[in-house]
């Protein structure tokens, strides 16, 4: 069976150099205390392809590992951009039907993010982007965005929010004072991230940025990020003192929101995902390579799902959200 993996990361350490060491310290990267899978990222050859084939991946629609542009201001950070997403669109052209591409935007500066996912759907053929958390301490719902929501809108490209490190501030209070890289693994993989990203997709749910772009659709990885556990819970707490809302949380998630499983390979979340979310909103996706394409092999093949609905989640959902066609490539806009 065709399989798609959705939240698959890749490095051009030619281009990530350009970024200044104390801009990529300031937001919180561990340098010297945890080291990046800097070869496999930056490999979009062979080995990794390889690394697919023994695990039965098809497809992996590939991203750009920070530091990236969202660090960097003005026509740098536009132009790290731009080189990071024309690299991508080489390696694609290289690999038909194997490689399928999420914009990497300076997000800075929204309407020139805006402009260079346009440039990426409609020229480089990507089939949407993925956005690093907040921007300067900003999540997606403050108005400064809404050029670049909109604009998804509009070519229909899917946004992936994924975690990214939290602001200084953030960081000071919730996660320092920590033995070792215990704060660095609080703050990120080890609860931070996901916290951080389930509250951006609540933040753009309650204070009505879904509403103002009905037709936005996000994808979120992690099994939900924690999400499925909640939606309940805020429909209970919001629902009764929130009047500007046309929809509840719950239903605002589901009808905006698709997630995927990277990442988490364990029973438990994955029943709760799909008893919330619905077996046509679960996508599959590894995290490689900062997770295993062998243990999200495993994962599927110890799923008990009827041929239709395992379908769904490693390719029917993907090739539905993000137009892709059976080859891999994208179909036209």
């Amino acid at each position: 069976m065709r399989v798609v993996a959705l939240e698959e990361h890749f490095a051009i350490p030619r281009l990530t150099r350009q970024i200044d060491l104390d801009t990529i310290r300031s937001r919180g990267f561990p340098l010297g205390r945890w080291s990046a899978p800097e070869q496999e990222l930056a490999d979009l050859g062979e080995q990794r392809l390889r690394n697919m084939d023994r695990s039965g991946i098809t497809v992996q629609v590939l991203s750009a590992s920070g530091p990236g542009a969202d660090l960097i201001e003005g026509c740098t950070g536009v132009e790290l951009a731009r080189a990071m997403n024309d690299g991508l669109a080489q390696a694609i052209a290289d690999h038909p039907g194997r490689f399928a591409g999420f914009a990497h935007l300076p997000m800075r500066d929204p309407k020139a993010a805006a402009d260079e996912l346009e440039r990426a759907m409609t020229d480089l053929k990507f089939c949407g982007a993925l956005i690093n958390g907040t921007t300067e301490g900003y999540f997606l719902d403050d108005e400064r965005f809404d050029p670049l929501l909109s604009r998804a809108e509009r070519l229909d490209a899917p946004i992936y929010l994924h975690p990214h490190l939290p602001p200084a501030e953030v960081r000071k209070a919730y996660f320092s004072e920590l033995p070792g890289i215990t704060d660095f693994l609080l703050a990120g993989p080890g609860w931070g991230w996901h916290a951080e990203l389930a509250l951006h997709v609540l933040r753009l749910v309650v204070s009505g940025a879904l509403d103002r772009h009905p037709r936005l659709r996000l994808i979120i990885g992690h099994m939900g990020e924690g999400l499925p556990a909640m939606m309940a819970r805020c429909d209970q707490i919001f629902g009764p003192h929130i009047k500007h809302l046309t929809r509840s949380v719950s239903q605002t998630i589901l009808d905006q929101v698709s997630i995927t499983t990277s990442g988490i390979f364990t029973r438990p979340p994955f029943e709760m995902a799909l008893a919330v979310f619905g077996i046509d909103r679960i996508l599959f996706s590894v995290d490689y390579p900062y997770s295993s394409n062998s243990h999200g092999q495993e994962f599927l093949q110890g799923l008990s799902l009827s041929e239709t609905d395992l379908s769904k989640i490693v390719h029917g959902n993907a090739d539905r959200i993000l137009k892709l066609s059976p080859m891999g490539e994208i179909r036209s806009l």
